[in-house]
């Protein structure tokens, strides 16, 4: 659990995935549309992902835990939460705020 939030406090956006995850994919593609330079972590390829993924599964209490996105070192959630935000027109504030955006 600490190296996910040690990891996750370190940049503005973090997002951690598998390599595999379509819905990486879409929350990716969303951030980059933004201007947003995430961080991705991806699981199955690093050294304590399995590790990782089990903390995140404590966190979100679901399987797979994966996109994890978290913003300014906070937990923000998965696809579904990212989109409705987007949709609610709260996270391009909340992107300012973590500083990820300047405009």
């Amino acid at each position: 659990m600490d190296k996910v939030m040690n990891l996750a406090s370190q940049r503005a956006v973090v997002i951690f995935s598998l390599s595999s995850c379509y819905m990486t994919y879409t929350v990716k593609s969303l951030f980059h549309e933004l201007g947003v330079n995430a961080v991705v972590y991806e699981l199955d390829q690093e050294p304590r992902g399995a590790e990782m993924e089990k903390a995140l599964i404590k966190l979100l209490g679901r399987r797979p835990p994966v996109p994890a996105v978290f913003i300014g070192g906070r937990l923000i959630g998965l696809t579904d939460r990212v989109m409705s935000l987007h949709l609610g027109g709260n996270l391009v504030p909340l992107l300012r705020e973590a500083g990820a955006l300047w405009l």
